[in-house]
This record gives C-alpha cells, sequence and structure tokens, in this order.
C-alpha cells in the first residue's frame, strides 16, 4: 500500500511568500507606469514642478525664510528694500518670511482636508452605489441634503460658531462641507461596476459586501479616487483662504489667508502695499492650479482615449 505524504506547513508558507513577494514589483510596475502616464502630460508636468517646489518651500521653510515668521522689530509698512525684498507688515514683519511660512498652512490644509474628504466620499460612494432598498434611499436623502446646501454659506456659518478654534476647526469645516460630490461620482462608477462578471462570480463565491467592495470594486476606480482627491484638495486650499480672509479662522497662525485678512485690515493698498495682497493670492492661485494641472494627467490614466488624442497630437506636430 502505497503511503500518501501530507504536503509540508513550510513548503506552502514558502510559496505564499514567493507569490507575495512576485506581487509587490508588480504593484510597483503598475504606480510608475501610471506615474509614467501623468508625467508624459505636460500640464500634469508642470502641475507637479509646481506643487514640487511648493511642498519643498514649506518643508524647508525654517531654512529659507531670512526671519522668524512673526518677528516684528522691523520698520512698518516700509517698502522693498534689500534687506526686506516685499517690504514689511503694519506690524513691522517681514513680507517674504511670511510668504514662506504661509505655504505651510496652505499644504497641510490641502493635503489633510483632501484627504479626510475623499475617504470620506469612498466609503460613502462605494456604499451608497453597492447596497440597494431603503438604505441606498437613506444615503442618498443625506448626500443629496449637502449638495442642495450651498458650501460656501454652510462654511462661513459653521466656521463663525466655532470662531478661533485653530486649523482643525477649518480642516473640519472643509471636509464636513466638501464629501458630497466626491461620494455622487463613486457612487456613479460603483454602479456600473456593479453589474460586472468579477463582481457576479464574487457574490456566487460568497464573498461578503465589504469585501466585494474594498477588495474588487475599490481597485478599479484608483484613478478616478486620486483625480477626486487632488479636486478635494484645491477646493479646500481655496476654502481655507477665504475664511482666513474673511476673519474664521484664527488670525494668530501665520497664513496666506491671515495675511490677506491684515493687509485689509491695513488698507494695504491705499498706502501702496500692493505686494501684501499680490503675493499671497498668486501663491494661492499657483498651488490651486498646480493641482488642477495634475488632475488633467489623471484622468489620462482613466481615460485611455485622451491618452490617444495626446499621442496623435505629438506625432501630427513632429510630422
Amino acid at each position: 500500500m502505497t503511503n500518501i505524504k501530507a504536503p509540508d506547513a513550510t513548503v506552502a508558507v514558502r510559496t505564499q511568500d514567493t507569490q507575495e513577494e512576485q506581487q509587490a514589483p508588480s504593484k510597483l510596475r503598475a504606480a510608475a507606469r501610471q506615474f509614467g502616464v501623468v508625467w508624459s502630460n505636460t500640464k500634469a508636468r508642470i502641475g507637479i514642478v509646481i506643487l514640487g517646489v511648493f511642498v519643498v518651500v514649506a518643508l524647508a521653510a525654517p531654512l529659507l525664510a531670512p526671519y522668524g515668521a512673526s518677528q516684528n522689530g522691523f520698520a512698518r509698512s516700509a517698502d522693498a528694500t534689500w534687506v526686506h525684498w516685499m517690504g514689511t507688515t503694519a506690524a513691522g514683519e517681514d513680507v517674504l518670511s511670511q510668504i514662506i511660512y504661509g505655504a505651510r498652512i496652505s499644504v497641510l490644509v490641502g493635503a489633510v482636508a483632501g484627504l479626510l474628504s475623499t475617504l470620506v466620499a469612498v466609503a460613502i460612494g462605494l456604499s451608497w452605489g453597492y447596497v440597494r432598498g431603503w438604505v441606498a434611499e437613506v444615503i442618498g436623502f443625506v448626500v443629496n441634503l449637502f449638495l442642495v446646501i450651498p458650501g460656501l454659506p454652510l462654511m462661513i456659518v459653521i466656521a463663525a460658531y466655532l470662531q478661533n478654534g485653530g486649523i482643525a476647526v477649518i480642516i473640519a469645516v472643509i471636509v464636513v462641507t466638501g464629501w458630497a460630490w466626491g461620494a455622487r461620482v463613486l457612487r456613479s462608477q460603483t454602479q456600473s461596476l456593479r453589474s460586472r462578471d468579477f463582481v457576479t462570480a464574487a457574490q456566487f463565491s460568497g464573498d461578503g459586501a465589504t469585501r466585494i467592495v474594498f477588495r474588487e470594486i475599490l481597485p478599479n476606480m484608483t484613478s478616478l479616487i486620486v483625480g477626486s482627491f487632488f479636486g478635494a484638495a484645491t477646493s479646500a486650499i481655496l476654502a481655507e483662504a477665504g475664511l482666513e480672509f474673511l476673519g474664521l479662522g484664527d488670525s494668530s497662525i501665520v497664513s496666506w489667508g491671515t495675511i490677506l485678512y491684515w493687509a485689509q485690515n491695513s488698507n494695504a493698498l491705499l498706502t501702496g502695499q500692493w505686494i501684501l495682497l499680490f503675493a499671497p493670492g498668486l501663491c494661492i492661485a499657483l498651488l490651486a492650479m498646480s493641482l488642477t494641472l495634475i488632475n488633467f494627467g489623471v484622468d489620462a490614466v482613466s481615460n485611455p482615449r485622451l491618452r490617444e488624442g495626446a499621442r496623435r497630437k505629438r506625432k501630427e506636430a513632429s510630422a
């Protein structure tokens, strides 16, 4: 009688480890390929460079700024000189140093508020698109309620009620008012993927709804989610600057919005210090524009037709 030996457990573990090691490089190659698609887009490439400059400035602000952000021992409302390239504020602070340090708040708010808004939109949008019945109707009612309410007045009301709560309150206000549009877009895509064969196969194999949503549907929406993040980050940066400019944030911190707020209070235009309004406004516009430009490249990842059109234009230009 032939003895049948049971497979060694260590062999199975080694096989599993080998499969995981093989999957890791493939994921890295896929991510590198998608980044290459984004980088091949001229608009996205310009946006990545601009965003990279702002991130470097924000991280290296103590090294790049000639003075401290709140150092106010200089002449008040002075014009630009070799010592103060952009002049000083009405409180005797160096404008260039404040512009450099102000990048920290905008980059932080854009990253954190954009990420949190996207996470809320992903969780609600995917659940709303997959489930059916009264649960979907309740989620739809809540989402539509947030869509109907004007975002800016709602932010102003909440921020005014929670005034001087710090940058955390500003981020919370932006997240509460900024997730609904992303959730609706993701819901539409989830409904489209719900009827695909791989989702049906997962349902017949006995997988639960949570596993199907986050292991089967979610990976096929990566580019859409990334695009939603950049859109949410752009809205967050503009919203933070707007609330700070209206005096609804923490006026003691140094950000581009608070620079505009104090410039307005000191009548900067009447005193000829237009740089106090122009410099932070230009930085806000450039940072928001960089995220919008990157979104063009992200759209090319999810829409192959855009890539084909770009290749056709390059061939026609080179011909």
